[in-house]
């Protein structure tokens, strides 16, 4: 084989023959295959040199698979494994991906499948590398709790923050209110090549119409009542650097025109101002509102849609990303207790539980309020049920229902979320709900709730 490959590999099995199929269906597809069939040719390999996946087998003469894993990710904590496995061993299997695996085959296999198991890992891997790194760009000046992808929505979000940070193009990020679109826009900047230069954002719906245009263009002496002074405005403060205007929905229409000419030109008037001057600025604007809706009304330039609609993002509601609750709730609950000097170790399993069914209008922020009232309220040392959110957020009516109606609706949306979470995963649901697995299918029958109608 010869030119640049895909990846470095390490195959580790006691069956030189499978070995020898797992090489060469690998090296066929491009990557470098290293074979070892013992867990200590494993473990000297990866001390001498970087594999980027492991493939190891669940059930090896000397060791089984899953503690030579937890070995080798002491050498390589990032190194991603699958765990190859023999039919009826599905248990071991989850319980290795419990335990760090990536994921798991199981054999026999072909070759479709073992390759799109490396890639998808692969894959994965340099997601959680890129946004490690944005966590970092953001840490070093800002709060990087926001940063959290544990979900799919959310990792192909930063994965398009990834491949377009470096370049200028208008980006657009859209989401609903508390979505974290400014700390988006902030990792675009961050990773940039603009990341030593300014970052400026302005609020399009927090000032009237003439305040606006003299903030985001500046005035001359004199331009009205009041301007004593010449002021710069936001677009030459930011020059060389990033603009963020947030809520661009609600810019009035004289404004945009204005700004249209910044986009197309480079070049604007302050306010009173008789020479244009020259900005250079990558913009990013951020609304939660529909731009194309507004459009229609009148309410929103045509031909500024198109110009801002280059690279869109848009950011998904919490409710579909609960996989990043526990995380974030974790990450605020790490803030606040530092900040209100309270040791708390963490919360209890009811506690997640609330914070999993709830459907956070308010997304990130919420959260992030709700925690802090969490934190601020505990006398103890774990945050319990009792301190997240009053009872009539989370959907309990003020009239109550009759006992069985309320705990049937419960069970149905609880179970409804528990498979939203789990993919439709029965051994990982069964595992978060703490039900056996024969239980919770019970459960699902007498709901008439399908499982196969949440795998992703």
């Amino acid at each position: 084989m010869s030119g640049t490959t895909h990846g470095t590999l390490l195959a580790v099995d006691d069956d030189r023959n499978l070995l020898k199929i797992i090489a060469m269906r690998l090296e066929t597809l491009g990557y470098a295959v290293t074979a070892a069939r013992t867990g200590q040719e494993a473990r000297d390999l990866l001390s001498r040199q970087t594999f980027d996946l492991a493939v190891i087998d669940l059930h090896l003469k000397e060791q089984d698979g899953i503690t030579l894993m937890e070995e080798l990710h002491q050498l390589s904590p990032d190194m991603p494994v699958i765990i190859l496995t023999a039919f009826g061993s599905i248990e071991s299997a989850v319980d290795a991906m419990r335990r760090g695996a990536a994921t798991y085959l199981t054999k026999p296999f072909d070759a479709r499948e073992l390759a799109l198991h490396v890639e998808r890992a692969l894959e994965s891997r340099r997601l959680t590398s890129e946004i490690r790194r944005l966590k970092g760009l953001l840490a070093e000046r800002h709060d990087a709790v926001h940063i959290v992808a544990r979900s799919e929505p959310m990792r192909r979000v930063l994965e398009v923050v990834s491949q377009i940070a470096r370049n200028d193009s208008t980006v657009y990020i859209h989401g609903e209110s508390g979505t974290g679109k400014e700390v988006m826009a902030r990792a675009i900047h961050l990773a940039s090549a603009r990341a030593e230069e300014p970052f400026v954002a302005i609020n399009c719906a927090a000032l009237p119409e003439t305040l606006l245009e003299s903030e985001l263009f500046g005035h001359e002496k004199g331009a009205f009542t009041g301007a004593v002074k010449s002021s710069k405005g936001l677009f030459a403060q930011a020059h060389g650097g990033t603009i963020l205007l947030d809520e661009i929905g609600d810019m009035p229409l004289s404004i945009q025109a204005k700004f249209l000419r910044v986009l197309q030109e480079r070049q604007f008037y302050p306010v009173g101002g008789e020479r244009p001057l020259a900005v250079d600025v990558r913009v990013i604007v951020a609304t939660n509102r529909n731009l194309e809706e507004l459009v229609r009304e009148g309410l929103f330039r045509e031909d500024l849609y198109y110009r801002v609609n280059v690279i869109p993002i848009t950011l998904p509601p919490l409710r579909e990303r609960r996989e990043d609750i526990p995380l974030l709730a974790e990450a605020f609950l790490t803030k606040y207790s530092r900040r209100m000097k309270k040791r708390i170790k963490g919360f209890s399993p009811a506690a997640v539980q609330r914070l999993m069914l709830h459907d956070w209008p308010g997304n990130v922020r919420e959260l992030e309020n709700a925690i802090e009232y969490a934190v601020a309220m505990t006398l103890q040392e774990v945050i319990t049920e009792g301190h997240i959110l009053p009872a009539k957020s989370v959907g309990i009516a003020e009239t109550p229902k009759p006992l069985k109606q309320a705990r049937d609706e419960f069970e149905a949306g609880y179970l409804v979320r528990l498979l939203e979470l789990t993919g439709g995963n029965i051994s990982n649901a069964a595992a978060l709900a703490g039900k056996y697995r024969a239980d919770l299918y019970n459960l699902l029958k007498k709901h008439g709730i399908n499982p196969g109608d949440f795998k992703k």
